[in-house]
């Protein structure tokens, strides 16, 4: 792998600057994994393109996931003419438009309120005989903190409530979907379907699939896996359904990183590093989030002799990466290399400020390959 722990196996000189560079060991790694979990459960795993949709490496992927799952009609097109296999689509809303090009490159199609399934059903009705429906589910129980990421929380836009569900004519319906996870344990997901269970078992015998979501965090070291997969089955058996997971931070977790150089050091009341990257451009959660990335050879501020304040290339003023501290003094060309880079990062990159994109690259058996750069006309083409 290009780095394990804070060992990196790599001339990172050689590497563009900034860059994002994913690792081929380490995606199959993941695949491995939940591979494993399809196998012993009987489950499909799907590619969350809202976290990772490097289609470079959709070969690799599509060899063992049974698909994807998108949120819009181009990600559905990317699963559809990228990767093959399974298309599913969810989408708060839809407009009629939008939902025929979806019908015509989709398995599944979801559903966020019975009056948008009522509203389309005389179209869907053209697709029946190769799309399956289904209906987004709000357990009313909350497992995130942040409450911009808790698709429960009293107020939210997603999912059907079980009051609202009442009495509701769900002929042509076959399956239910549910999201309540983000970066989460097998435990947090049992406490989601005794939640389920509690306001939707008497729909559940009714249905031919429940897709359980995402936020699944299953190829994290200390995921209980045997705990996941007694769940599936135990839920396979007990409605006769088929299961879904939906994780996309899971497929790519620890496969990445991130490449940025060191552009100017200046002070001002504090010591600080201008990147040739930007949080604002590149790394969109560390301000959304917000989280602080992991920088190798890097520390809380002042755990190490000397802290700095990493800023961003963009002109937003508070395009900050964040405080680290270090063994020696930045200095101009040092290169910085942040870990756990490959989901949440390339699908949220932006060209604010005329800002280029990363350059986007393969690490496999010893060999950097550049994938793609970006310039100019990816500016100009995003307006008018």
């Amino acid at each position: 792998m290009i780095v394990d722990g804070d060992t990196i196996h790599f001339d990172m000189s050689l590497a563009p600057s900034p860059c994002f560079i994913v690792d081929m060991q380490a995606l199959e790694s993941n695949l491995a994994v939940l591979d494993s979990v399809q196998q012993r459960t009987g489950a499909k795993i799907l590619l969350a393109l809202k976290g990772f949709a490097m289609f470079s490496v959709f070969p690799l992927l599509s060899r063992v996931l049974a698909g994807t799952c998108a949120s819009s009609i181009d990600e559905a097109l990317l699963g559809r003419l990228e990767f093959g296999s399974e298309v599913h689509t969810f989408s708060p809303a839809y407009s009629k438009e939008s939902l025929g090009e979806i019908l015509s490159v989709s398995n599944h199609v979801v559903f966020n309120s019975i009056g948008q399934w009522q509203r389309f059903k005389p179209l869907c009705k053209k697709f029946s005989h190769r799309v399956e429906f289904g209906l987004r589910i709000n357990p009313e129980h909350s497992e995130v903190a942040t409450a911009i990421y808790d698709p429960c929380a009293p107020g939210s836009r997603l999912g059907i409530r079980a009051r609202d569900l009442a009495d509701a004519d769900l002929s042509g319906i076959s399956g239910l979907h549910f999201h309540t996870l983000c970066e989460q344990d097998s435990h947090a997901l049992q406490r989601t379907l005794q939640a389920v269970e509690a306001n939707f078992g008497t729909y559940l015998h009714g249905m031919k699939w429940v897709n359980f979501g995402g936020g699944h965090h299953i190829t994290r070291p200390d995921y209980d896996v045997d705990h996941l997969c007694e769940m599936i089955n135990a839920f396979r058996k007990q409605y006769k359904v088929e299961v879904y997971l939906e994780p996309g931070e899971a497929v790519a977790l620890n496969a990445g990183i991130f490449v940025a150089t060191v552009l100017d050091v200046i002070n001002n009341g504090i010591d600080i590093a201008i990147l040739d990257a930007s949080a604002s451009t590149h790394l969109a959660d560390v301000l959304e989030m917000p989280y602080r990335p992991t920088i190798i050879g890097a520390a809380e501020p002042a755990v190490k002799p000397y802290t700095f304040r990493l800023g961003g290339i963009s002109c937003l003023a508070g395009d900050i990466i964040g405080d680290y501290s270090f063994d020696r003094p930045l200095e101009i060309g040092d290169r910085l290399v942040f870990t756990d880079m490959a989901h949440y990062t390339m699908v949220k990159t932006t060209t604010f400020n005329g800002v280029r994109l990363p350059t986007i690259a393969l690490y496999d058996s010893g060999e950097l390959k550049i994938i793609r750069k970006f310039g100019y006309d990816d500016f100009k083409n995003r307006l008018s």
